[in-house]
């Protein structure tokens, strides 16, 4: 009967322990963003947004500044993507935003680099300097066949 109710408060305490890990990392994982009066909008076009979603970070120098808020099609089917950033970030007029992969099949996020124009940005303005997204099939087909190309080049060497 004791180590029955060893085992019991061994698991209870194991369940308590694993719950509140789960409990404190998705408390951690909840989507950061500024409240809507705390906010500034900035919006970018790109060519492509493959895998981008509403939500994902917005980070400059690797610190989450911001959530993805709104993506749409302009007349020229360029996607726009609207950020919300935190109000207190200044960015300058000459600022950069590129869309990068988090790990080789990682979810996507959003770079902003600030540039050295004294001028910012204004809420409802937008980043003119932006690269889309990078499809991770397409370049594994470049470096294939850049592989294939340099193989050939070295089989007709030794044929010569």
């Amino acid at each position: 009967m004791k180590a029955e109710t060893r085992e019991i408060l061994i698991g209870a305490a194991t369940f308590a322990g694993l719950s509140l890990a789960l409990g404190l990392s998705y408390g951690n994982e909840q989507d950061w963003a500024p409240s809507q009066s705390a906010a500034s909008f900035i919006s970018a076009k790109f060519n492509r947004v493959d895998g981008l979603a509403l939500g994902d970070d917005v980070r400059v120098g690797g610190i989450k500044v911001g959530v993805v808020d709104k993506m749409a099609l302009d007349g020229e089917y360029r996607a726009i993507v609207t950020m919300k950033l935190d109000k207190d970030m200044g960015l300058s007029l000459d600022t950069s935003a590129a869309i990068h992969t988090d790990g080789l099949f990682g979810s996507k996020f959003m770079v902003l680099q600030p540039g050295a124009e004294e001028n910012f940005l204004k809420s409802g303005g937008e980043i003119t300097y932006t690269q889309g997204a990078v499809i991770v099939s397409d370049l594994l087909d470049l470096i294939i066949s850049e592989g294939r190309s340099a193989l050939k080049k070295r089989q007709d060497k030794k044929v010569n």
